[in-house]
């Protein structure tokens, strides 16, 4: 049924897990319940899954440490497999100190490291079995001690926007989860066979049928990463504006100033002495070390949607990988190559598409993150940090949003059938929104703007905004 404000609706009955993992003295339930409450459905359905981040109160706990807990659970379960995928081996890893060192250093910027090919690794059957026994396997209290001060720093280092803060980068990690989870078979043309008995996807199964993506828990745990560091420390303007102002960081950068930045941060932060244990965990040769290093930066860096330049090289590459070419003709050494460059694209347009999933959920969900970005934009207007009042043309501009860019990607989602039934779901929710917003987004805007002017009587228009009103 359709209920207005909230889109095309449906009633579920939900099985709630009493599972829970203890910190403090405080249950913290481990199926992430207190991020996705509502989320986790019948795959079988056509129901969109909304990643709303409403948490359950937890006492002693403020809302940053519940959230800073629930990626906690995430990254360990993904480090669990990650160990289990080499036979539990956890050594000491003081022999890659001088590649620690070194690496993301050698003159180049983090744009430049950047490659279309990340080599996936393969596994066989019997080290794909062995991941299935993750329930011996712990990753330490030490490891996950420096796990949690890691994300706590994290967290601290997101500045108080009111878009781009730590509650929006973890809820693109639940959108990236999401979507790993719900990789499929795609070499049998149509998803999953209907003779999976389980709820949820068996990501082991479906190794070797998915581009490599599901294969690799390294692969897997470096984007989820990538999402909750992708934003850190943003100045709660665009690139463009950084350029203009001449800030140092547009000096040292150049073009995709924030997510350089970002990536910096966080990385040599993880270098640092003090999380070692949490690094051997992660990786444990040289291959391992710059494989991680090479996913995180290619997700990172495609999270800057608004470079042209960038935006085009991305869609040749799309078009090479996904052309018509019948890649089991080729030879084998060109089949893996191809997978490969299938896998890093698809990657780039998973966080790509979870950077912006607001876009793609329930009607209430996109009109929350709308309003909290535009409160974000039209702040830094007020602070002389922007051209142009936004309110003007936000209406329009969500519109051309989704029609150039959210329901494009959507549609690259669903063409490159490796997301299953989500991929449907991120389109049809991306159209409802926009004819949504057709219909009620000039209402919306006017909302908006007296909203924030409630909040901020304080601040007034820049002095090159009242000299154009008074002129009108």
């Amino acid at each position: 049924m359709f209920v207005k404000g909230k889109g095309e609706m449906q009633t579920y009955w939900l099985c709630k897990s009493n599972r829970s993992v203890k910190q403090n003295g405080t249950d913290i339930k481990s199926d992430m319940e207190t991020l996705e409450e509502g989320v986790e459905t019948d795959t079988s359905s056509d129901r969109g899954e909304e990643v709303e981040s409403e948490f359950l109160d937890v006492e002693g706990m403020n809302r940053t440490e519940r959230l800073v807990e629930w990626n906690v659970e995430v990254l360990t379960s993904l480090l669990e497999q990650i160990i289990g995928s080499r036979g539990g081996v956890v050594d000491q890893i003081s022999s890659l100190s001088n590649v620690e060192n070194n690496i993301g250093i050698g003159g180049k910027t983090v744009l430049e490291e950047f490659t279309p090919i990340i080599p996936l690794k393969r596994f066989d059957t019997e080290e794909l079995e062995r991941r299935r026994q993750t329930s011996n396997i712990d990753i330490g209290e030490e490891a996950k001690s420096q796990l949690r001060r890691y994300l706590s720093t994290i967290a601290g280092l997101y500045p108080e926007n009111a878009f781009h803060n730590f509650e929006h980068a973890s809820h693109v990690t639940a959108s990236v989860k999401k979507l790993l989870a719900r990789i499929v078979l795609v070499r049998e043309g149509n998803g999953l066979k209907a003779s999976i008995p389980t709820e949820r996807v068996d990501l082991v199964d479906l190794a070797g049928h998915s581009y490599g993506i599901t294969s690799d828990p390294l692969t897997q745990f470096a984007v989820v990463f990538s999402a909750i560091i992708h934003d850190v420390d943003h100045p709660g303007v665009p690139n463009t504006q950084l350029v203009k102002e001449n800030s140092r960081c547009a000096q040292i950068y150049k073009k995709s100033i924030a997510e350089q930045k970002s990536v910096d941060i966080a990385w040599d932060m993880l270098m640092e002495d003090e999380y070692a244990a949490l690094r051997a965990c992660i990786y444990q040769t040289e291959d391992d070390l710059r494989r991680f290093r090479q996913l995180v930066v290619n997700t990172v860096m495609a999270t800057d949607i608004v470079d042209k330049e960038l935006q085009a090289l991305r869609k040749a590459r799309w078009e090479t990988a996904f052309s018509n070419v019948d890649s089991t003709a080729e030879p084998l050494g060109d089949r893996v190559e191809s997978e490969d460059r299938k896998a890093t694209i698809v990657i780039e347009h998973l966080i790509q598409a979870s950077d912006v999933s607001h876009t793609m959920q329930h009607w209430h969900i996109y009109k929350k993150w709308n309003q909290r970005f535009f409160m974000e934009c039209y702040g830094a207007y007020m602070e002389g940090r922007a051209d142009s009042d936004p309110s003007t043309n936000w209406y329009k501009g969500e519109i051309g949003f989704f029609d150039y860019y959210v329901i494009p990607l959507a549609r690259k989602l669903q063409s490159c059938g490796v997301f299953g039934v989500s991929s449907h779901e991120y389109l049809n929710y991306a159209t409802a929104n926009r004819d949504e917003w057709v219909r009620e987004g000039e209402a919306l805007v006017q909302q908006f703007l007296a909203t924030f002017k409630e909040e901020n009587a304080h601040l007034t228009p820049p002095v090159e905004h009242l000299i154009v009103t008074h002129e009108q």
